[in-house]
């Protein structure tokens, strides 16, 4: 196993693991993460990984991420409900970005922010080009109240 230079994670050199020794990882070990919904393409979420949380996604077929504020693997619908089924995983040409191609579960229609929104992308910049004042106005509903999603 050898580590890369930008990673402080052993890494396979060899084998079926190999794979995973081709994403660049950052210095804390982690590669930031883009799911998006299969059919729809929606950009559901921003998240991290490790190459632990890679791995477990390529073998469950669901999204695993790595929390950085609490230091552990996030399942992604641990406590929602709201699991990612993963169809396909890509690595941008830099080899520094993933993007998962998912079936948002859990709740119809689909909720992937912890806000209990479809897309934690909800926020939309108004008055581009000076039409108006430049603020964030919220453009996607509240499809389950927060509260009664978590525990």
């Amino acid at each position: 196993m050898s580590t890369d230079s930008t990673s402080k994670i052993d890494l396979p050199s060899k084998g079926a693991n190999h794979w995973i020794s081709q994403v660049t990882w950052s210095a804390d070990g982690l590669v930031p993460v883009i799911a998006q919904e299969k059919g729809s393409n929606d950009v559901l979420m921003f998240a991290w990984m490790n190459a632990e949380a890679l791995q477990k996604t390529a073998e469950l077929g669901r999204a695993v991420y790595f929390s950085r504020s609490r230091q552990k693997l996030w399942f992604k619908g641990e406590e929602s409900g709201h699991v990612q089924r993963v169809h396909s995983i890509r690595l941008d040409c830099d080899n520094d970005v993933v993007l998962l191609s998912v079936t948002q579960e859990g709740h119809l229609p689909s909720i992937a922010c912890h806000t209990g929104r479809h897309s934690c992308f909800y926020q939309s910049l108004e008055g581009l080009g000076g039409s108006k004042p430049l603020g964030w106005t919220a453009v996607e509903p509240v499809l389950k109240d927060p509260d009664t999603i978590y525990k």
